[in-house]
């Protein structure tokens, strides 16, 4: 139970950042608004999740894939979201596998510094908006060569 509600309170951090990145900066939200957001959020992700499982069960497979949720999405009546869902799906295996090979065997051993992480996550955040507001997205900056810093 505490772990929920851990989870629940790192979601609830996310997503209010997420809110207040989204909006111009003289705009603000009230504390209940965004605590009605969140609910929605947290409820649309319950209603994806299980129509989901429903489609996996239909299909009888024991472990939910993302052409489940991509399915789900359609008999929920989303399926303009398709696209733009699936083109963030293949974005996030690229970063994804792009991380792996970075931090696995191929990896020189450098850990990210908190600076570097929050930097990236602010660009992570900067290509969610341009995508979510038409598709643009934003270029990932070259990562410096530690061995060409002196």
């Amino acid at each position: 139970m505490m772990l929920i509600i851990y989870i629940y309170f790192l979601f609830s951090a996310t997503m209010t950042k997420i809110i207040k990145e989204m909006l111009p900066p003289d705009v603000r939200v009230a504390r209940d608004t965004q605590d009605l957001l969140i609910e929605c959020c947290v409820e649309f992700i319950n209603l994806i999740s299980s129509e989901s499982n429903e489609v996996c069960n239909r299909e009888e497979k024991r472990t939910i894939a993302p052409e489940h949720v991509l399915k789900a999405l359609e008999v929920l009546g989303f399926g303009e979201y398709i696209e733009e869902v699936y083109a963030a799906y293949e974005q996030h295996k690229i970063e994804t596998m792009h991380d792996s090979l970075k931090g696995g065997k191929w990896s020189n051993g450098a850990e990210m510094t908190e600076e570097e992480a929050a930097a990236e996550q602010q660009r992570m955040f900067a290509e969610a908006r341009a995508r979510m507001n038409g598709g643009a997205v934003v270029p990932k900056q070259p990562e410096s060569d530690p061995s060409l810093e002196s």
